[in-house]
């Protein structure tokens, strides 16, 4: 991940309950996208989890979009526990926790 854009805020993630009725908040851990851009990933990844269970079918749920609403290519994992080093697009990358769920969401040439 580039230095210097390692954060950790918070997005609204419209006040949904989910996750076995969590209040979920969106926690940012790091960040190279719009702050619209990034309103849309959570909001993205809270409908892919009133759509589906599993973290595989979040994850083509949210890559599809992604790639509707700002063209090809972009990637992305959901789960509790993983590892990651990616190679991004300037303005195209997020990490964020949804309640216990860690998404990571970025795009490529």
């Amino acid at each position: 991940m580039p230095e210097g854009n390692e954060r950790s805020s918070t997005l609204s993630a419209g006040g949904v309950t989910s996750l076995r009725g969590q209040n979920l908040n969106a926690v940012i851990k790091n960040v190279d996208m719009s702050e619209d851009m990034q309103q849309k990933a959570v909001d993205t990844v809270v409908l892919s989890l009133e759509k589906y269970d599993l973290e595989k079918d979040m994850a083509m749920f949210i890559k599809k979009e992604f790639d509707r609403l700002y063209g090809v290519t972009w990637h992305c994992v959901v789960g509790k526990n993983f590892g990651s080093f990616v190679t991004h697009e300037t303005k195209n990358f997020i990490y964020f926790y949804l309640g216990p769920i860690a998404i990571l969401l970025w795009k490529t040439s």
